[in-house]
């Protein structure tokens, strides 16, 4: 099944040619631009869910938009992907992001947000109960003092209050302490109508462990795999209970650490997932009226 979208002018470099492909029963081919993909009407209002998954190498950063010109980010990638996340949330027409989510204090998750705090007015902010002794974790702490803001504890459980017919809520973490930082975690699941998405952060296999002990329901139709694709997240049970039509796997080029991991692939090949890459599709963009979900892919400027 095929929608059309309310055309645009394309207004970025950052925002180029896509291919775009509807995630329903079946998988169908079209192509359009990134200023179709996102669904506008002539008052310039968003009529979809907008989830942009942005190529910032080896870390993330997410953008997720819905009605009405409501918006949130998930990471800010590092420290040198502030500028680019910032102008990119400009160009997608952001003006105040309702909350902005910190996973956990790794440099690759966090880098960027201070940069992006001072840039971008900002409602709410959620944060798991984690520390890092590290300069852009402090930073980041600066940055959101200086702008009167205090942190939400993000944690299971954990419903976020937000207009627009989406509904949002954290999976993770559910425990109260962890060995590695990652564990920390906050994962969110959002749905729209019958769409839903999972984010993962860098959780691993103890915090999916937990998740799957709490009864909560885990489907989505389209997952952000934990930790870059690594062999330590996304075990074989967890995707069973998740159910995924599509996973993204934002991941560096030619990284150091060799993600994706092939077993992780291979565990999503095996169950017929639809994946994208950051590091080979670059700015990958899911959208949804609450019924299909189309993926569109392009190169960013960066």
């Amino acid at each position: 099944m095929r929608r059309r979208f309310a055309r645009r002018p394309r207004n970025s470099a950052i925002m180029p040619m896509l291919v775009v492909i509807v995630l329903a029963i079946v998988w169908l081919l079209a192509t359009n631009s990134i200023g179709q993909s996102t669904s506008v009407n002539q008052a310039g209002i968003i009529e979809d869910v907008v989830v942009h998954v942005l190529d910032v190498g080896q870390a993330d950063s997410i953008l997720i938009q819905w009605p009405t010109n409501h918006a949130m980010l998930i990471d800010g990638g590092n420290r040198d992907d502030g500028r680019f996340i910032a102008k990119y949330l400009e160009q997608a027409g952001v003006q105040q992001l309702d909350c902005l989510i910190a996973t956990h204090p790794h440099e690759d998750h966090i880098g960027g947000l201070p940069y992006i705090i001072e840039q971008i007015p900002v409602k709410a902010v959620y944060m798991p109960e984690a520390t890092a002794n590290t300069k852009i974790y402090e930073d980041l702490l600066d940055a959101i003092k200086d702008k009167g803001l205090r942190i939400n504890i993000a944690k299971a459980g954990l419903l976020l209050p937000l207009d627009g017919g989406i509904s949002a809520a954290f999976l993770a973490p559910a425990g109260d302490k962890y060995e590695d930082l990652n564990q920390y975690s906050a994962v969110l699941k959002i749905q729209y109508g019958q769409a839903r998405f999972l984010f993962m952060g860098d959780a691993g296999l103890v915090s999916e462990q937990q998740m799957l002990k709490s009864g909560q329901d885990l489907t989505a139709d389209v997952v952000k795999i934990g930790h870059h694709g690594s062999a330590d997240a996304t075990s074989e049970e967890f995707l069973d209970a998740v159910r995924p039509r599509a996973a993204v796997i934002s991941v560096g080029r030619d990284n150091d650490y060799g993600h994706p991991d092939q077993f992780t692939l291979d565990k999503l090949a095996e169950r017929n997932i639809a994946v994208y890459r950051t590091d080979k599709d670059g700015i990958i963009t899911f959208m949804t009226d609450g019924k299909d979900i189309e993926v569109g892919t392009s190169r960013s400027d960066k």
